[in-house]
């Protein structure tokens, strides 16, 4: 699945996938120095169990990774993902 970045202003960002014009996945953080503070996963019930939060998580990832950035785990989704997965190399 292909998610496209967003700016929405004010230092908030968001990886999203969009379908006839309504949001089906997203990740969102407010970007506050070098720290991407991760707080909202959404998944539309139609994708539940196919892994796409977990996309859009290696998504702002790989996204922190390339602008040397850091993230830090608020909403609930990251917060287990940075339990069990490994992002070590992320993590604020």
């Amino acid at each position: 699945m292909e998610f496209t970045l967003q700016d929405k202003g004010a230092n908030q960002f968001a990886f999203i996938n969009e379908q006839e014009g309504k949001v089906i996945a997203e990740i969102s953080w407010v970007q506050d120095g070098n720290i991407m503070k991760m707080d909202h996963t959404f998944v539309s019930d139609a994708l539940r169990g196919q892994g796409v939060a977990k996309q859009l998580l290696d998504t702002a990832a790989d996204y922190a990774r390339k602008h040397n950035y850091k993230m830090e785990a608020i909403c609930s989704y990251v917060v287990t993902a940075f339990k069990r997965d490994t992002y070590n190399d992320v993590k604020a």
